[in-house]
């Protein structure tokens, strides 16, 4: 246990407290994507103020980027005494909404019982201040450390990370040699080291019908029965299949460890803005149907996508009149460090150091934005390490622990000491 960086990070324990709930009192809801700019500001106040060059870059032309709602994200960087490694934070300073069921003030930044309230409290601004707080703990104890350190808050994570991670790493953010390792503290509990995440394709299903006399539905044909015989074939052939497929990756929980297949939405016919009016008798000439298909590092999205072809085309040769057309929305291919790797093996030094027992290696069931910086940055030294749990993320009343940010700063800046100092004193 390095007892200099873990009294120098308990000595800011109200400082980070404060620091979360007032990134907390920042409404950066997304969509569609508010108080970015004010959020990023107050950020690089926070970062000049212990040393750090900060920029404010716009990912003009991103989706959702417009004068109204700027895709602002902050990147502070500060230069050690002597050539040597980087070490980059990454975390994302945008929410989503509050939703209803809140007993507190979702925007107030309320600290009660040990923990701190609000949306975003645990995902993840309760692990961005945590890391401003290791970091600052480091520097006070080692002021002439080698290499660089940086710290950027992010937008559009929820959305896709298009406007955030994807744009910077576009401009050679996340790259060596600018830097050679990255965590990022989304919440996967203070113990486990986030080696990645499964892989997802996001496609859009439309059956062709043709408009009919509601009362003679003969003459027409109806989408949304063709949108049926989909739904039945992935109910009786698809979902099985997929339920049998396995992987060797520690994703969590374990019913996320099969292929999945969630059905997003589906919209048929009319739109429902005739209310309060009543409807028009019209057979539907179209139906949508969104998917969104979790796959494993074992399967090849070439695959993925042929299960789902393979049914259609069946379909169209089976089925009168049956016609469709399938857009692909996202996919993003599943991805994991090893765990021999510098940076899980620095997480994994400090995690014995505080907790005295082995770290939880885990996969995210859900995907987040280190598929960026290895896809576009080709940076692979990348994990998810914060504090809070994830099963709080996005639900009414979040929160985050604050004796479980205090520990993960302690890890995080002992993780940052074996990286840059390579030890774990």
């Amino acid at each position: 246990m390095n007892e200099a960086l873990s009294k120098a990070v308990a000595e800011r324990k109200d400082e980070l407290v404060a620091l979360t709930a007032d990134l907390i009192r920042f409404p950066t809801i997304n969509p569609p994507g508010e108080a970015y700019t004010p959020c990023a500001q107050y950020i690089a106040a926070q970062l000049t103020a212990r040393g750090f060059e900060t920029r404010l870059i716009r990912a003009e032309g991103t989706p959702g980027d417009t004068s109204r709602y700027p895709r602002t994200n902050i990147v502070a960087r500060r230069e050690g005494f002597r050539p040597g490694p980087t070490v980059h934070f990454n975390s994302h300073i945008d929410v989503v909404e509050a939703g209803e069921g809140w007993t507190v003030d979702p925007f107030a930044g309320v600290v009660r019982d040990g923990k701190v309230f609000g949306r975003g409290a645990c995902d993840m601004k309760g692990g961005l201040a945590a890391s401003i707080i290791a970091v600052d703990a480091f520097l006070a104890v080692y002021p002439d450390f080698a290499g660089a350190i940086e710290i950027s808050g992010t937008v559009d994570e929820e959305s896709g990370g298009y406007g955030g991670v994807a744009y910077l790493a576009r401009q050679g953010f996340f790259s060596k040699p600018r830097v050679d390792h990255v965590i990022i503290p989304e919440p996967l509990n203070k113990d486990r080291i986030c080696l990645g995440h499964r892989g997802v394709w996001w496609a859009e299903i439309e059956t062709k019908g043709s408009i009919a006399h509601g009362s003679m539905p003969f003459l027409g044909d109806s989408a949304i029965r063709h949108m049926a015989a989909v739904l039945s074939a992935f109910e009786e052939e698809l979902y099985p299949a997929l339920d049998a497929k396995q992987t060797d990756m520690p994703v969590v929980p374990e019913g996320a460890r099969r292929s999945t297949l969630n059905i997003n939405s589906i919209h048929g016919g009319q739109t429902e803005d005739y209310f309060p009016a009543l409807p028009s008798p019209t057979v539907a000439d179209s139906c949508r149907l969104v998917i969104d298909r979790r796959f494993l590092i074992e399967e090849k999205i070439e695959e993925v996508k042929d299960e789902v072809i393979s049914i259609l085309e069946r379909l169209k040769e089976e089925r009168p009149r049956f016609d469709y057309e399938l857009r692909n929305l996202l996919e993003v291919l599943p991805t994991m460090t090893e765990r021999d790797a510098p940076v899980p093996q620095a997480l994994a030094i400090a995690i014995r150091a505080v907790f005295g027992k082995e770290p939880d290696y885990v996969i995210s069931p859900g995907t987040y934005d280190q598929k960026h910086i290895a896809r576009i940055g080709h940076l692979h030294d990348c994990v998810a390490y914060g504090p809070g749990m994830l099963e709080l993320a996005h639900r009414p009343d979040e929160w985050v622990g604050i004796e479980d940010m205090v520990q993960s700063a302690t890890v995080m800046a002992m993780g940052l000491d074996v990286l840059l100092r390579g030890t774990a004193e």
